[in-house]
């Protein structure tokens, strides 16, 4: 697949949103982009501090630890332009609702049908015009900084720099174990936005590979920042990820949120 191989995946109606950076077409087109992702044992209690007042209590493994996603993107082409981002996401049901009965194996489910999503608590990118966009469209808590990212193979080397003082926050590095291939996971984030809890369904395609952690650990620089500050709360200072989802063909739509009721 290559970019704007399919145009079958992309069309469709479509609105525009304005931001402070200029217009933007919802859902946003993500044509070429490469993606690894650690999936993490996290603290439950840092957890819950991190979703507080969301109206979100974290989901849990049958273990009690929480399930954290740190996602490193590139992004080569795009209908907002290019750049990386990384995501750090708290998997959270909201307050009452049933707790997924099938673990990890939810996020294969269609996105209607789960009642999980990532809780996004932290989400840099390297260029204004996409924080604008996903700090006023959604309520993601951007910032700009530099974001180095490098897959080849097996082996990743991805960060994210402190924007004030150009050291490193958070490292995902190492080469990754066998793996097996695995369907496209659509994404579900939580966000809030004015004070509304948004759902927001991210249509997927592409090749997955599903792999062993093998090398690959997360750790967290000397970074005073409020995202390096987050990833201590949730007990991944120096992490070794459960697994890891790494494609480097990958294809994304973003559609605007949805108000949780």
């Amino acid at each position: 697949m290559t970019a704007r191989s399919d145009e079958r995946f992309f069309r469709g109606p479509r609105t525009r949103a304005t931001t402070s950076e200029g217009p933007v077409d919802l859902p946003i087109h993500y044509y070429d982009v490469s993606n690894v992702v650690g999936v993490f044992r996290a603290s439950r209690a840092g957890a819950q501090v991190l979703v507080e007042g969301a109206g979100l209590e974290p989901a849990l493994l049958r273990d009690g630890s929480a399930v954290v996603g740190l996602s490193f993107y590139e992004y080569r082409d795009t209908s907002v332009g290019v750049y990386n981002e990384v995501g750090t996401g708290v998997f959270a049901v909201r307050l009452g609702d049933r707790r997924p009965r099938l673990g990890l194996a939810e996020l294969f489910l269609p996105p209607r049908w789960r009642a999980s999503g990532a809780y996004v608590v932290d989400l840099p990118v390297t260029t204004a015009a996409a924080c604008a966009a996903g700090r006023e469209i959604w309520g993601y808590p951007k910032f700009v900084t530099e974001i180095p990212f490098r897959l080849q193979g097996r082996e990743v080397d991805a960060s994210v720099r402190d924007p004030a003082t150009g050291g490193r926050i958070v490292t995902l590095s190492g080469r990754m174990g066998p793996g097996v291939p695995a369907p496209p996971m659509d994404l579900v984030t939580f966000t809030t936005l004015d004070g509304a809890l948004l759902r927001t369904h991210v249509t997927v395609r592409g090749r997955v590979t599903l792999h062993a952690p093998g090398t690959v650990r997360l750790s967290v620089g000397p970074s005073t920042h409020r995202m390096a500050a987050n990833l201590r709360t949730l007990g991944l200072e120096d992490a070794r990820p459960m697994l890891v989802v790494r494609t480097d063909r990958f294809q994304l739509l973003l559609p605007a949120g949805a108000q949780v009721a």
